[in-house]
């Protein structure tokens, strides 16, 4: 089973048109599955229902997705803004509707420069037809299988959104499996309370599987995990590796930072300047954690986070970084170099 997972700005009417309807909470979700030679095949439509009004959800659909769907009714600051959030993400795939409103009209030419400026050059502008865009969703998963695949061999990272107990199965926590696998009877830890636990069985839509691998989302049964040490900043991993008798030591794979230099990418459209005492957010792996700009050197900051922000040691995903009084409120991608805090 490969899933691709995508991002998508535009109406629930051209989302159930490639699509149905699976989860609607404050991101919904649409499901399509197909079988072929090769095994099943899953498009999972990723749509943040209140953005613009709340920034998270939409870059927690940016941080799990490989692909992209952008409905274009107008050209205003929005749009603008989800353009850069997708290019900093970089979401180098994806499909563009134009679809104006009644009695409005939108200039593609004006729309596909802006695309360009974004640096979304290889996304490409479709008809309004589901069935035509679920099959170019097909073709672009066919050609990212292998990016897909590969993303299964990294080490396990699965951020939880929802957790509770469930009569007669236990605790249960869900989230999207962004790197590697997970199976049934496998040690994990639960960052940052660093409780431990394992795994009795898995759910990946609605169906029992003995594993689930990077764009799954996944229920994951808990044995001999303490409920106390699961809230909605944990990340769940494999545990660290000491093996005495053969030498090997394998850490984590999440580093943990307080306190982080940031190296910025500036978005395209983004003219402001943080300077030392701004609030930003970064947001990587589902995670929204608030930081204060400690100092700054140009677009070379030292940022002091609020609580631990993880990053993975290895195939580190990319990192948004924003700023909620800005305009846009991407102020672009970033790379993190963990400082020790010397408190």
């Amino acid at each position: 089973m490969t899933v691709l997972n995508i991002a998508m700005i535009g109406s629930d009417e051209l989302a159930r048109s490639i699509a149905k309807p699976s989860d609607q909470r404050d991101v919904h979700t649409y499901v399509n599955k197909e079988s072929d030679a090769d095994g099943v095949r899953i498009l999972s439509l990723i749509r943040p229902a209140k953005y613009p009004e709340r920034l998270r959800p939409f870059l927690n659909a940016l941080s799990t997705s490989h692909a992209g769907l952008i409905e274009v009714t107008t050209i205003d600051a929005t749009f603008g803004e989800a353009l850069v959030s997708f290019s900093a993400s970089g979401i180098d795939r994806g499909l563009v509707v134009i679809n104006p409103q009644e009695g409005e009209w939108v200039d593609e030419e004006q729309v596909k420069t802006m695309f360009t400026q974004a640096g979304l050059t290889s996304w490409t502008f479709e008809h309004n037809d589901g069935i035509h865009l679920r099959e170019r969703f097909y073709s672009i998963l066919d050609n990212l299988r292998t990016t897909l695949d590969e993303a299964a061999k990294h080490d396990l990272v699965v951020p939880v959104d929802q957790y509770f107990n469930v009569k007669g199965i236990g605790l249960v926590a869900i989230g999207y499996v962004q790197c590697g696998t997970i199976q049934v009877h496998d040690e994990v830890v639960l960052l940052p309370a660093g409780g431990k636990g394992d795994v009795k069985s898995l759910q990946v839509m609605d169906d029992d599987v003995h594993h689930a691998k990077a764009g799954d989302r996944v229920g994951i049964a808990l044995r001999n995990a303490k409920e106390e040490h699961l809230n909605g900043d944990t990340m769940i991993v494999h545990p660290a590796l000491h093996d005495k008798r053969t030498g090997v030591d394998i850490p984590l794979c999440l580093d943990a930072h307080t306190i982080s230099e940031v190296h910025l990418k500036r978005s395209p459209f983004q003219k402001k300047q943080l300077q030392a005492g701004d609030v930003v957010h970064a947001s990587v792996d589902l995670q929204f954690v608030v930081g204060r700009v400690k100092k700054c050197d140009g677009d070379t900051l030292v940022v002091e986070w609020e609580h631990k922000l993880f990053i993975r040691r290895e195939h580190p995903s990319q990192v948004l970084l924003a700023q909620l009084d800005s305009k846009p409120r991407i102020m672009g991608s970033c790379s993190l170099n963990q400082i020790e805090d010397s408190a």
